[in-house]
């Protein structure tokens, strides 16, 4: 039965990852009310999850670990072990958890995990050593482990077989379609300690391990949570499994928008999309006042409201729905949608007051691997947090929809009001540095990157459109766009193939899109890249200089020159170290 965890040993013990409800301490080996404890978490009542058992560690009063723990003497280990194995035996229908010995803090730890079981309802004598068995049903209410009766009984039994669809075995899929490599990379992030061993199991054998893998050896299976976390394209088994964020400049009644989707594993697809997101469409007001010192600063969208509400609709979207979740944004709101809504027993009521508790969780593996990469936090914190970042950036109140059907559920995050301000604080410092004297904004500050792409490919005639794309921040959607219309002009021309070809960037291009009137060329079109390094703080505030000098095809020494006279002429501002930080373009008093 000995195993070695899936997850953080001291982050378990300690309650950085798993809820206390989820865990059990004993002091001691005590046989009957430990079989109740894993019979409950067996059960999983609510669906989170199952939970743990941990023996050999005491707690307080409130449930808390004590350290160092108590620890279960040498002699003891193995006696335990043959007696479990027993008892597992008198669960109705078999049931065996996942056993691993741990040191921790030089005591011997018995790790006891208990999954959510596949064919629950299950019971357990009330007393394991008596010789006349009396089989009971056991759930957990919040951290206690209580005797099912009654309706909780009768609720229990309608669960039979109806096992979340994250935790179910998938039939269509092998154990060839687990990434060994995806599964390794896991455990090394959370620092578990199988990490060390699994170069030396199969994908079966590791899948088994990490209970992302079940049923009988001749026919194994993987389960979904597993194809959605280590698999590098899950869209195969579950259609839709994507994220598709969606830019409208002109608002969703507009003729332009950029789209680009996020596909792979759930781990990927919301960490790269949110990513996507900081860099493009986040940026921070810096408000400077007279009377005092301090600055005043916020977001036009919070990040932690984003995250929260992406991985919210990651966490608890259905998998079985073919319909991604989309993140549309305008400039007056960002808005995340995904299908279906939230459950029946959540008031709506509650849930804008930030107070709404799930009654059953839809996908409780998907939550715990989501816990583990420390993605979401604990059980219903998510909207909670959301109303408490936009209060403390001053933006309006997040609002969250759905219909009497719950067939989606949208939240909604308005800009903040003063957001504004610093667009055009932003376009006044590239105006500056490009030396234009139109009001008419060029490609660079109105969302249009001409003169970025007309400088790429001046200075590397074979760039790609997607190398384009790459450097600037946009979607090769849009570059398609943005070069259609530079052909279309008689700014470029393009010689040969898509692939061995090569752009011809004539004469005057660059100075045309710029709007420039003088016959001074600016910092774009002579050595002084200021202008690309304006744009590219602006899109992303956290850019170093390294990442600005391989955008636009400059030495690192070059830019750090460009940025030292920038602050200089009192154009752009340094919050915070080198890593960390972020720029703040502002318009020159």
């Amino acid at each position: 039965m000995n195993s070695k965890l899936p997850i953080n040993l001291e982050g378990l013990l300690r309650q950085r990852k798993v809820e206390g409800d989820r865990i059990e301490y004993k002091t001691g080996w005590n046989p009957d009310p430990i079989m109740h404890t894993l019979c409950a978490f067996a059960n999983d009542f609510e669906n989170l999850g199952g939970g743990y058992v941990v023996i050999g560690q005491d707690c307080d009063a409130s449930g808390m670990p004590v350290f160092p723990p108590t620890g279960v003497p040498d002699n003891q280990l193995d006696k335990i072990q043959r007696e479990l194995l027993q008892y597992c035996n008198q669960i109705r229908p078999t049931y065996f958890p996942m056993l691993s010995v741990e040191r921790f803090e030089g005591r011997n730890l018995i790790v006891l995990w208990a999954p959510g079981g596949q064919n629950r309802p299950y019971k357990v004598p009330r007393s394991v050593t008596v010789r006349m068995k009396d089989h009971r049903y056991y759930i957990r209410r919040y951290s206690s482990t209580i005797e099912a009766k009654g309706d909780d009984e009768r609720e229990l039994i309608s669960l039979t077989a109806r096992v979340p669809f994250d935790d179910r075995y998938n039939q269509t899929a092998g154990i060839e379609d687990l990434s060994p490599r995806l599964m390794r990379e896991f455990l090394r992030e959370v620092g578990s300690s199988l990490a060390d061993e699994s170069q030396e199991l199969s994908a079966e054998a590791l899948g088994r391990q990490m209970n992302v893998t079940g049923g009988p050896d001749e026919a194994a299976l993987p389960k979904n949570a597993g194809l959605l976390f280590f698999n590098e394209h899950p869209r195969r088994f579950f259609p839709a499994t994507q994220i598709d964020v969606v830019w409208f400049p002109e608002g969703p009644g507009g003729d332009r928008f950029d789209e680009k989707t996020f596909e792979g594993t759930l781990a990927r697809i919301a960490r790269d999309a949110l990513s996507y997101i900081q860099t493009n469409y986040l940026k921070q007001t810096v408000v400077k006042h007279p009377d005092r010192a301090e600055a005043e600063r916020f977001w036009n969208f919070p990040y932690p409201a984003i995250e929260e509400a992406v991985i919210n609709a990651v966490y608890h979207r259905s998998y079985e729905i073919r319909e991604p979740i989309e993140v549309r944004i305008t400039p007056d709101d960002l808005m995340v949608l995904s299908f279906p809504g939230p459950d029946r027993s959540i008031r709506m009521a509650d849930l804008r007051a930030g107070k709404a508790v799930c009654r059953r969780y839809r996908n409780r593996r998907i939550g715990e691997f989501l816990k583990e990469l420390d993605l979401t936090e604990g059980r219903s914190t998510g909207i909670s947090k959301i109303l408490k970042v936009m209060i403390a950036n001053g933006s309006p109140a997040p609002e969250f929809e759905t219909d009497d059907a719950r067939s989606y559920f949208l939240i909604r995050l308005s800009v903040h009001p003063e957001a504004i301000s610093e667009e055009v604080a932003h376009v006044g410092a590239i105006e500056k540095v490009s030396g234009k004297t139109s009001g008419e904004p060029s490609g660079e500050t109105s969302g249009e990157p001409s003169g970025e792409i007309l400088s790429l490919m001046r200075e590397n005639p074979r760039v790609t459109i997607p190398e384009i794309a790459e450097a600037i921040g946009r979607t090769p959607r849009a570059i398609e766009t943005q070069v259609a219309r530079l052909k279309a002009e008689g700014l470029i021309e393009r010689i040969g193939p898509t692939k061995g070809g090569h752009w011809i960037v004539h004469v005057g291009s660059i100075e045309k899109v710029s709007g420039k009137t003088s016959g001074e060329p600016s910092g774009e079109t002579s050595g002084e890249p200021s202008g690309e390094i304006l744009s590219l703080m602006r899109e992303n505030p956290r850019v170093t200089i390294p990442e600005i000098a391989e955008a636009i095809g400059r030495t690192t020494r070059a830019i750090e020159m460009q940025v030292a006279k920038l602050k200089t002429e009192g154009l752009i501002e340094r919050f915070g170290p080198t890593k960390g930080g972020h720029w703040v373009v502002r318009e020159k008093a």
